[in-house]
């Protein structure tokens, strides 16, 4: 049987991947910011015995290709074989929606109009008369609410209708979309709007102009974004030490187990340590540390993002970002960064211009990720802070040095390789939303915590026996830890640290949840990663090994900017098919560090 094309069109933000996932029932993330699908995505659904091909295309505001979305979805109404066109609308904002639907009535008819969010519409007393649009608009019109699926079954029915009552439909190629009459467009949006919709002032509404003037106002917008941030990091330190501790038992016991039933089957003690000491171990640790932050960290980033804040804090950062030559889609790929710098890499692809894209993919390993936090966390309390709140805060500045970081970078490189002028951000502000909670911990969980814990465990086991080959190799009695550990102590104390945190670091590459145990290792030359049973015993064991308030700060700063982890060197050179941005995304972040380290110990030295 022949599969029948469907197409899926709409402004950013009216609700497509979720019509794409109530037809097809896949998990095409949705998000309440504009950006969030670039590439088109495909699936199947069945149909009255048809079998239908939907296509997601991006979100696009115009048919005129300025941007890759609008390049994208020009170029596939324009090119592709299709059968029907289902034009998604948000039936909060008909006027500014239809513009899109007449450039693409201009090009086919073939359409059906699915009015969505019509829940949303009835809290804002905005109501359509369907059957005066469908008159004035000539194709079919559906109301809808597809989050809740209502509409759905209506919609099925009018796309068969569409696709099989006539012939295969080739699209206009050889239409040339410049000649589209904006203006003319623009006249009729306005009077089909006119006649179609009647509306009166809503309670919502006068709550978000409310909102607005608090997240967007010229004193209280920064505040208020550092009060929420410092909140969400608060949260995730104070809920992530517990579980961290638990998963940390039950693997130290499992360890133990396994390594005694290798003992009673004869194992080689060499092969015994290889196994457990070397592989287990780092891919346990990594899994103890990293999991609970992210997953509390993730999910209380997603809930900001779908009620619609994430995109305030953007426009309230697109002046400081322009300044630097960069753009102000590079403040929610910063904020991305916070949960993993992996994703903040590919969340990049919402920026439209490749230099701009490209600033923000090597900076944003400026931005530390959630595998630093048990790092600074542990470091702070014991170095700098005696409470949880204050740790909040002192984690909280050096996230706004991040930031500040961040920009100087980006200034950088935009006047020496990167340079240019910076786009203007045109740049939609969601309405306010209640998140679907539901869908913001399965999609947290599956696009986010399992992708980046995965990436994170497929880098630990072979790093894992590397450091324990370096830690029981011995040469003239001393392992080749401390060799090099020795020979990189001139340069640790160059930066306000040692020769161990350097190698500690440089071994850390595979994740950054390892630095920390490597670190402890050698101090303590017992051969296997090392855990401490309590903070204090911590604060012992790097006080005994020379550690002060200079090096606490300077470990800090160097674990907030040093080369990104293995996975995200990856990703960017997936994401830019470039060893020169890869190598760029080293040296941005390592050049920070060094001369910020580099000043701090200057400063000491000098005053003590």
């Amino acid at each position: 049987m022949k599969c029948k094309k469907v197409l899926l069109m709409g402004n950013p933000n009216v609700g497509k991947s979720t019509v794409f996932n109530e037809l097809t029932g896949m998990h095409q993330h949705t998000g309440n910011w504009i950006g969030k699908t670039v590439d088109s995505a495909a699936g199947k659904f069945y149909y009255k015995y048809n079998n239908y091909k939907l296509i997601d295309l991006p979100g696009t505001y115009s048919l005129l290709p300025s941007s890759k979305e609008e390049k994208v979805a020009g170029d596939y109404l324009l090119k592709e074989k299709y059968d029907c066109v289902v034009v998604v609308i948000d039936s909060t904002m008909l006027q500014r929606n239809l513009m899109l639907f007449y450039q693409i009535f201009e090009i086919t008819n073939k359409i059906v109009v699915m009015l969505n969010l019509c829940d949303e519409a009835k809290k804002r007393n905005i109501e359509i008369d369907r059957n005066i649009l469908q008159n004035l608009l000539g194709v079919p019109v559906i109301k809808a609410t597809a989050r809740s699926g209502k509409g759905i079954n209506e919609l099925l029915e009018q796309i068969h209708l569409i696709s099989t009552n006539s012939e295969d439909y080739y699209s206009k190629k050889d239409y040339d979309l410049s000649a589209l009459d904006i203006e003319n467009i623009a006249h009729k949006a306005e009077f089909v709007n006119e006649k179609a919709v009647k509306e009166a002032p809503s309670k919502k509404e006068k709550r978000e102009e409310f909102l607005d003037n608090i997240i967007l106002g010229k004193y209280t917008s920064i505040p208020i974004m550092l009060l929420m941030f410092g909140l969400i990091l608060w949260i995730t330190i104070k809920l992530s030490n517990y579980p961290s501790e638990f998963l940390s038992k039950i693997f130290n016991d499992f360890e133990n187990m396994l390594s005694g039933k290798m003992a009673q089957a004869r194992l080689s003690p060499i092969l015994i340590s290889l196994l457990i000491d070397g592989m287990l171990k780092v891919l346990l640790w990594v899994i103890a540390v990293m999991l609970p932050p992210m997953a509390i960290f993730f999910p209380l980033f997603a809930i900001l993002e779908d009620f619609g804040i994430l995109p305030r804090f953007a426009f309230n950062l697109d002046r400081p970002f322009e300044k630097c030559n960069a753009c102000g889609k590079q403040a929610l790929t910063t904020c991305m960064g916070l949960g993993c710098n992996a994703v903040g890499v590919t969340g990049a692809r919402i920026i439209d211009s490749p230099r701009e894209r490209a600033i923000a993919i090597i900076t944003n390993s400026l931005t530390p990720c959630n595998g630093r936090f048990p790092f600074l966390i542990a470091i702070i309390t014991i170095f700098l802070a005696k409470n949880s709140v204050l740790a909040s805060f002192i984690l909280l500045g050096f996230i706004i040095l991040s930031v500040i970081c961040t920009m100087t970078s980006s200034k950088v490189l935009s006047k020496t390789v990167l340079k240019g002028k910076s786009s203007s951000l045109v740049f939609e502000l969601p309405k306010y939303r209640v998140p679907d909670f539901k869908n913001v911990i399965i999609s947290t969980i599956r696009d986010k915590i399992l992708l980046v814990l995965f990436r994170a465990v497929a880098v630990a086991v072979p790093a894992g026996l590397i450091i324990w080959a370096l830690a029981n190799i011995n040469v003239d009695n001393s392992s080749l830890l401390n060799i090099i550990s020795t020979k990189l102590d001139p340069l640790g104390k160059l930066i306000g640290l040692d020769g161990v945190m350097l190698m500690a670091f440089i071994l850390g590459l595979p994740a950054n949840e390892i630095v920390l145990p490597i670190a402890l290792m050698t101090y303590l030359s017992s051969g296997v990663l090392s855990d401490y049973s309590s903070v204090e015993s911590l604060k012992e064991i790097l006080i005994a090994n020379g550690w002060t308030i200079k090096t606490a700060l300077c470990a800090c700063i160097f674990s907030m900017f040093h080369f990104p982890c293995a996975t995200t060197l990856f990703t960017i050179f997936k994401e830019t098919k470039s060893i020169k941005y890869t190598l760029l995304s080293i040296i941005t972040p390592l050049t920070n560090g060094i001369i910020i380290c580099c000043v701090i110990n200057a400063l000491f030295n000098l005053f003590n």
